[in-house]
């Protein structure tokens, strides 16, 4: 009786196991599952639906510097290989153009290719999922009807098997990607979840701005969670915290601040570097000033987070530390610009004392420094400041010093830099990652 039983359990739990398995593995169904083709749209559809890329941002991965605005083509980092990104030009060959609009949105809320197979969450489908009916309409609407077909084939991954295999993506969808399109807050006024739907879902911010599992998933993917814009390391820089954390995040920060950095790329506290020109720079200057104020006011009413600091930064003068060996370092390359006194020029050249880069993971301090800032375009004009790259004026351990400096002075409290660190980054950077991206969508 015993054996029986034994025998029935496990012929359950094998069922059970079985099931699991087919409802991970099958086919996401979509809204517009049941809608035979999209009807021809009007222009303010369209128009509606370059909007929603703008706030997605979808040129800036699905683009290269000297190619087509979305014929694919970048080459992006994971922690176990390269991935390059896909045409999604109306082309019927090499593109999306054989898209239905169910197939597009499968593709876009679920992370599902007409073709069947799983995308990497590289494609930030965990917060496209959010995405509205009507945005996800009008997207589909604009990238048919108004982007350019380009002939470009894909090129595959460079990800060794068996860690290629798409279908174990099902699991991890499964266990790491939200369901359903984002819904408001009663409790919280328009403008709040206004600014919550951008930011958690065609900004996709937490991609960059949350740090993540040993699975590679972003560990809050709403407000709801305090990991969620409090700060990653991905891909050679640190994305500060988005939200009122002491020192890591904006809590110095008021929301007119906020707006000031998205709509112009600077205001008296920064000015956008790294992945950050490319986000001012193809989408949230493009932004309206209803939807930037909305997306200033969500941030701001975020609490602090995981990556909360303790002691508040207060600035301080410089005293006693003109020993150190990155003081002359400073003096030469850096206070011309920058100030003796760490102050800056704001809001064309930003102040180190107190920036969040040298509060937190040295990353983006070293990349920055090696390989300059890109250039900030705002309405089509060309910044005249920027950081210059020092990669070959600097050997490993001056850079080290002088970075150790600038994390340690005028109240800052960032750890020391190594020499060793500035190495390990300075291989694993191109200088070609300084070059601004600047792309036309249409």
């Amino acid at each position: 009786m015993t054996k029986r039983r034994g025998i029935i359990f496990l012929t359950l739990l094998l069922l059970v196991i079985i099931g699991i398995v087919l409802f991970a593995l099958r086919p996401p169904s979509s809204a517009f599952d049941k809608q035979a083709s999209a009807p021809t749209p009007g222009e303010d559809v369209i128009r509606h639906g370059e909007y929603v890329a703008r706030l997605s941002d979808c040129v800036a991965c699905h683009s290269t510097p000297d190619g087509a605005p979305f014929a694919g083509g970048l080459e992006m980092a994971t922690p176990v290989g390269n991935i390059t990104t896909t045409n999604i030009t109306p082309d019927k060959e090499t593109g999306i153009g054989n898209y239905s609009l169910a197939d597009f949105d499968r593709a876009v809320r679920h992370g599902v290719a007409k073709q069947g197979h799983r995308l990497y969450p590289a494609m930030p489908y965990p917060s496209y999922v959010k995405l509205s009916d009507d945005d996800v309409r009008a997207l589909y609407a604009w990238f048919m009807h108004d982007v350019k077909p380009v002939s470009q084939p894909n090129k595959a991954s460079d990800i060794p098997w068996p860690l290629n295999m798409r279908w174990p993506l099902a699991f991890w969808n499964l266990a790491f990607s939200g369901e359903g399109t984002w819904q408001p807050d009663p409790q919280r006024d328009a403008q709040w979840n206004r600014g919550a739907y951008i930011v958690e879902g065609p900004g996709h911010c937490g991609s960059c701005h949350t740090p993540r599992g040993a699975a590679f998933n972003e560990k809050g993917l709403d407000a709801t969670s305090p990991h969620f814009l409090a700060g990653a390391l991905l891909d050679g820089w640190y994305a500060p915290s988005l939200r009122g954390d002491t020192n890591t995040g904006m809590a110095r920060w008021s929301e007119q601040d906020v707006y000031d950095f998205l709509k112009q790329g600077r205001n008296k506290h920064s000015v956008v570097f790294g992945s950050m020109t490319d986000a001012f720079n193809n989408s949230t200057q493009f932004m309206t000033d209803e939807d930037l104020r909305a997306v200033a006011h969500y941030l701001k009413a975020l609490p602090p987070g995981s990556n909360n600091a303790d002691r508040p930064w207060q600035y301080q003068a410089d005293a006693g530390n003109s020993d150190h060996p990155g003081a002359p370092v400073y003096a030469a390359r850096c206070a011309s610009c920058h100030g003796a006194d760490g102050r800056g020029q704001a809001p064309w050249i930003p102040p180190l004392a107190g920036a969040t880069s040298m509060q937190v993971d040295s990353a983006s301090a070293i990349n920055v420094t090696l390989n300059g800032s890109g250039r900030v375009v705002a309405d089509g004009v060309p910044d005249a400041y920027r950081m210059p790259p020092y990669r070959r004026q600097l050997s490993d351990q001056q850079a080290a010093d002088v970075l150790s400096y600038i994390r340690g002075a005028w109240g800052n409290n960032g750890n020391a830099v190594t020499a060793e660190q500035v190495k390990t980054l300075r291989a694993a950077t191109d200088p070609a990652s300084s070059e601004v991206i600047i792309l036309h969508m249409r």
